[in-house]
């Protein structure tokens, strides 16, 4: 069994890696153990950030010299020309480089870590289709909601990761599939997001889905289904499918409700539906979604997952979507609930209020 193998449906079980021979315990502790050390990284950096350069070359050295780990870096952060001045000459030589959509590094990594903001932590997640290793995101970008870590005592919290002194928090993630209706053929073909309708495959998504009207002035117009049911018709701008990870992202913009990521759910959020009455809904885990272009509509629409790999939906195509049963194990600072509560109030300032004054004795009289 591959790391994270029907974790979603097995939370209750311990999970475990033939390769690094880590586990996650019950999920009410949800602390990250390990059998054997880890001897692998995969460092994920924010492109074309020269702030990063520095904690980029810093942790290299540390993880390469101190640990004696392998380290493994996209090849577009190592060809970046502010890498390729003198200092970082015998740096490179330690590391290991792969490709996006070429090179499958999926049973080399132990751990990741994530320089930059929550985009980082986005991205880690696209690498991996399957089982996801554990990612520890420092925040070094600008929001920094999914980014709990501060660089300042990288060497002593990595140590501790290291060491299996970690609590983790499984973020759901979405499955979805297109279908596209092969207008020469007349018939329906599935394809992949990720290959340009290469072959077949299915898409994880972290945050959200946005099925909206694209560059058309006409209002979207899908129909949105629910373990075949047809539930209701989208009139708006579009419709937000989130993860509980993602109810913080787009869809609280859209007036969606915040989720905390361990709760099994989906969220539905309409944006600028052309309703009074329509509003976010929370649907379970468990359930089948189905988004198509409605017989009526004016205009095609458009789907984006993660802000990423946007196209065009027209007359008789499809997207499904589910919940992963590949999740997301993300390394907590303390703990899944004190880390969501400081996010909320640091990002978002949640519920930020002068505090009431109290009533003096003669005011209480009146």
């Amino acid at each position: 069994m591959r790391l994270f193998d029907n974790l979603w449906l097995k939370r209750h079980s311990a999970v475990k890696s033939p390769h690094s021979g880590w586990h996650i315990q019950d999920p009410a502790s949800q602390r990250l153990t390990w059998n054997k050390p880890p001897k692998s990284v995969l460092i994920i950096k924010k492109i074309r950030d020269a702030s990063l350069l520095q904690p980029f070359k810093e942790l290299c050295i540390f993880l390469t010299q101190q640990k004696n780990m392998i380290v493994y870096v996209e090849r577009k952060i190592i060809e970046d020309p502010a890498i390729a001045i003198e200092s970082f000459v015998s740096l490179k030589k330690k590391i290991c480089t792969f490709r996006e959509d070429y090179d499958d590094i999926s049973n080399c990594v132990d751990f990741i870590i994530c320089l930059g903001g929550d985009g980082t932590l986005l991205y880690a997640s696209s690498l991996f289709q399957e089982s996801v290793p554990p990612v520890m995101a420092f925040h070094l970008g600008s929001l920094g909601f999914l980014t709990p870590f501060k660089f300042d005592t990288y060497q002593s919290q990595v140590t501790q990761v290291i060491e299996g002194n970690a609590a983790v928090i499984l973020r759901s993630r979405l499955e979805v599939k297109v279908m596209k209706k092969n207008r020469e053929k007349e018939s329906v073909e599935e394809i992949s997001l990720v290959t340009n309708g290469d072959k077949t495959m299915h898409y994880q998504v972290l945050n959200e889905v946005v099925v909206d009207r694209g560059p058309s002035s006409y209002l979207s117009n899908v129909d949105l289904f629910l373990d075949g049911h047809l539930i209701t018709t989208v009139q708006g701008d579009g419709v937000i499918v989130s993860t509980p990870t993602g109810s913080t992202a787009y869809a609280v913009a859209a007036g969606a409700s915040m989720i905390h990521p361990n709760v099994p759910a989906i969220m539905i959020t309409p944006i600028c539906p052309h309703s009074l009455s329509f509003r976010p809904i929370v649907v379970p885990a468990g359930v089948e979604l189905k988004i198509t272009l409605s017989h009526d509509a004016r205009n095609m629409a458009w789907v984006s997952l993660d802000g990423r790999k946007r196209q065009e939906i027209a007359y008789g195509d499809s997207i499904t979507i589910t919940t992963s049963c590949f999740p997301v194990p993300s390394i907590c600072f303390r703990d899944p609930v004190n880390d969501w509560f400081e996010s909320l109030a640091q990002c978002l300032h949640w519920n930020v209020r002068k505090k009431q004054s109290h009533l003096s004795s003669e005011e209480e009289e009146f």
